[in-house]
């Protein structure tokens, strides 16, 4: 297991109205910069097995715990964390360090996050690489009432809209055992559990699976939301529709190499049409669940070098 105190040390770094705690390894300057995105509920250090892999390779990797998290800003107004602010903290984290463009990487919602990123300000990308969280397909209706048509209102995404605070409350109260019984090595359930699972499992006593991190590993992500609360990140699902609108004018194609790299094992479905919107795309498949750079480091390493290898990078 990894030892915390091998992570880098942070930096907090004013941009776009808001400081970001930002993490950073390898030459900067002169290696390619990589930009690592962590999704929810998670935190800069679920990166920690891809740090140093890409530093020792030659890239100088950035970070960064993004709004919401960690020690960095927390704004109040729930219409701070839609795809405009949170991609333009990256286009201002690149004007920080005086860089064009670099490669993003993104998990879970900071998977979401790269694909706004990509779609918005495309000369800042040069390649995306993107775990779990496919491109989300902008449908006739908002995200959140799709949702809601296929997968009921009880489901968590659209309870923490249609319910604003009550989540938080819970996971805030609960963090230590909401946290331990999220970061599993779950296998999928038989059959489709309701939305208020996830919620409910910051209650739960006997969470099912193996852990997927050591104790010391886990303290990291506790102590950070113990700082932080969890209203921040779940106000990105709170601007789901209004990304939706946002995105609306926006050319849909993704233009630059991606990979898409997906576990066996996660809940999260795959991208049916993601060479429509993804035409220079490769795909990737491990053997995991969902929290795939962290459950499968070495693989997902390997994959990530040799795509950047072979696309020049």
């Amino acid at each position: 297991m990894f030892n915390p105190t091998d992570f880098p040390e942070p930096t907090l770094i004013p941009v776009n109205g808001v400081e970001l705690e930002v993490f950073e390894a390898g030459p900067r300057g002169t290696g390619e910069p990589v930009v690592l995105c962590h999704g929810w509920p998670e935190h800069a250090f679920s990166w920690r097995h891809q740090v140093s892999a890409l530093a020792g390779a030659g890239y100088h990797v950035i970070v960064p715990n993004q709004r919401g998290y960690g020690n960095s800003s927390r704004p109040t107004e729930v219409t701070d964390y839609d795809v405009e602010h949170l991609s333009g903290d990256l286009v201002a984290l690149l004007d920080h360090y005086g860089y064009e463009d670099a490669t993003f990487v993104g998990h879970d919602w900071g998977a979401l996050v790269v694909w706004g990123l990509a779609l918005l300000h495309p000369s800042r990308v040069n390649k995306l690489v993107n775990l779990s969280v496919p491109y989300p397909e902008r449908g006739e209706k908002p995200w959140v009432e799709f949702i809601e048509d296929v997968l009921g209102s009880d489901f968590y995404y659209v309870h923490f809209n249609r319910h604003p605070g009550v989540a938080d409350a819970v996971f805030d109260d609960n963090t230590a055992r909401f946290l331990r019984n999220m970061y599993r090595k779950d296998e999928p359930p038989a059959e489709p559990q309701p939305g208020m699972a996830l919620i409910n499992l910051a209650r739960a006593e006997a969470p099912r699976g193996e852990p997927l991190m050591s104790d010391r590993e886990l303290a990291v992500f506790v102590s950070a939301f113990e700082t932080s609360g969890f209203t921040g990140g779940i106000d990105w699902y709170r601007n789901a529709n209004r990304n939706w609108h946002f995105l609306a004018d926006v050319d849909p194609v993704v233009r630059r190499p991606a990979l898409m790299i997906y576990g066996t094992r996660d809940v999260v479905p795959r991208g049916e049409n993601l060479t429509t919107f993804v035409p220079d795309v490769e795909v990737v498949t491990l053997e995991c669940g969902h929290w795939i750079q962290q459950e499968l480091p070495e693989e997902t390493n390997r994959a990530i070098l040799d795509w950047l290898g072979r696309r020049g990078g």
